[in-house]
Formats: structure tokens, C-alpha cells, sequence
């Protein structure tokens, strides 16, 4: 068996062009507020990677770049200055935030409106209770690309390994409302190779490089990576290990190239949907 691989960045061009279109045809460009507390500079690159593909879409981007020693309360009062910005359509807050600041609270100051990483608890809370809200970024790419070639997930068996509240849960639950049966597995289940050895559908969100070998894949199954760790020598790979899982799986996403490229798109889009939805409450 042939291996397929999901081509994250294609798929990240096609939707990125696909929202460019819509854009174009606003009254005004739909306005992003991201907000980076200090110096990481790996925060840094992802947040002038996430720059670069809003304005390739459109979108403007208002970045801004706050001092590492900033107080709890002065950041939570300027993102409620941005909640009440009629301008701005969403907000982000980069992660990690500097050690002396509590990210649940800032993260929770968000308007839910204009959370467009979907990570406050009213956006969480929709989409465990089934109700409309903005789902997470990477858990909607994960989806994405697993329709790339499987459009129909309807009584097929999921299993996720991971349980964090930023991808494993609320992956889960987007799988569990495709109809699929789901085991949520982690690092600490017992018997893990038999346990994703059922599984039609594999998503992997660990943080442990190389957690899933070949004796874990079902024949066939379509496994998205969404780990990303650096080996011995420094090279980035994947929760997967990719190569060993080659000729078994019947799909799978690589790293890096997978679904780091349609996290930042779903972002993307997200600020799209809020725009549209402020349009139509304003035409209500």
C-alpha cells in the first residue's frame, strides 16, 4: 500500500484563495488584533507568519507588541479596550505569555465574539453543548484535512491521543459530531498500540516525538500529526513517526507541512466568520 500524503500547505493556498475572493467583496477589510507580551522569538515568528497570510488574504492586522514586565491588570484592561473597538473584528493573544501572567484569566477577558482562536471557556463550552460558536484553530484544520480523503466519517472509529483543551478534546468532540465513535487516549493509556490499532481515524497531539510507531497503525488509517518536537539532531518532527509508518497508513499529514499551515488559515477564516456575522446582526 501506497501511503497518500495531506499536502497541508496546498490546502492552506486553496482555502487562503478562497477566502481572498470573499474579502474582496467586503465594504472594509476585516481587522485582526494580535496582541505579544515580550521577546519569545518563537512567538515572534509565528505571529509575522500569521501577518504575512492575513494580508496575503486581506485581512489588516494591528499588532501589539507589549512589554515583557506588563501587570496582569494592565494587560486584561487593554484587551477589554479592544473588545469595545468597534474596528477590530478579532482578537489574539500569542502564547506563551511570560511566567507572571495567568493565560486562563486573559484568555477568558476576550470578547467570545472576537475570540478567534476559539480558546475561552463560552466558545469551548458551545461546542461541547452543540451550539454555534469559534471552534478552535488546529482541531478545525485536523477536520479539514481528514476530509481531504475521507469526506464521509459517519460510524467510522476515531481515536484521539491528547486531551488538551487547545486540540485533543475539542477534536474529539468535532469527530464525535461527524458520527464517528471516539476513544480519547493520552501518553498514560494502557496498551496505546492496541488501543490505535482500532482506529479508522488517528489524530495525535501528545507533544512526545515519535510516540506512534508502525505497531499502532491500522492498515489503512488516516493519521493527522499535529506534534511538532525536535529530535536528537535538532530536526523537526512529528508525534509520528512518519517513515516507519510508510506502506501501513493509508494517509497521513506530514511535519512540518501538515497541519501547521491550515491552523493559521483556520485563524483566517475565523476572522472571516466574525465579520460576516457582525454584518448581519447589523442588517438585522
Amino acid at each position: 500500500m501506497k501511503t497518500k500524503i495531506i499536502d497541508g500547505k496546498k490546502l492552506a493556498a486553496t482555502i487562503r484563495a478562497q477566502l481572498k475572493e470573499q474579502v474582496e467583496q467586503f465594504s472594509r477589510a476585516p481587522k485582526l488584533a494580535v496582541v505579544l507580551v515580550g521577546d519569545n522569538p518563537a512567538s515572534q515568528i509565528y505571529v509575522r507568519h500569521k501577518m504575512k497570510s492575513a494580508a496575503e488574504v486581506g485581512i489588516e492586522v494591528d499588532l501589539f507588541h507589549l512589554s515583557p514586565v506588563l501587570t496582569q491588570d494592565s494587560l486584561i484592561s487593554f484587551i477589554r479596550e479592544l473588545n469595545q473597538n468597534k474596528t477590530v473584528d478579532g482578537i489574539i493573544v500569542q502564547l506563551p505569555l511570560p511566567s507572571h501572567l495567568d493565560a486562563f484569566k486573559v484568555l477568558e477577558t476576550i470578547d467570545p465574539e472576537k475570540d478567534v482562536d476559539g480558546l475561552c471557556s463560552s466558545n469551548l463550552g458551545k461546542l461541547f453543548t452543540g451550539r454555534p460558536g469559534l471552534v478552535p484553530c488546529t482541531p478545525l484544520a485536523c477536520m479539514e484535512l481528514i476530509h481531504q480523503v475521507c469526506p464521509n466519517l459517519e460510524g467510522l472509529q476515531a481515536v484521539v491521543v491528547g486531551r488538551s483543551c487547545l486540540v485533543g478534546k475539542p477534536v474529539g468532540q468535532l469527530l464525535l459530531e461527524s458520527q464517528c465513535t471516539i476513544t480519547q487516549a493520552h501518553s498514560h493509556t494502557q496498551r496505546l498500540a492496541e488501543v490505535c490499532k482500532t482506529a479508522d481515524i488517528l489524530v495525535v497531539a501528545a507533544g512526545h516525538p515519535h510516540l506512534i510507531g508502525r505497531e499502532h497503525v491500522k492498515p489503512g488509517a488516516v493519521i493527522i500529526d499535529v506534534g511538532i518536537n525536535r529530535n536528537a539532531d535538532g530536526k523537526i518532527c512529528g508525534d509520528v513517526d512518519f517513515d516507519a509508518v510508510q506502506g501501513v497508513a493509508g494517509a497521513i499529514t506530514p511535519v512540518p507541512g501538515g497541519v501547521g499551515p491550515m491552523t493559521v488559515t483556520m485563524l483566517l477564516s475565523n476572522v472571516v466568520k466574525v465579520y460576516v456575522q457582525k454584518n448581519i446582526k447589523k442588517k438585522a
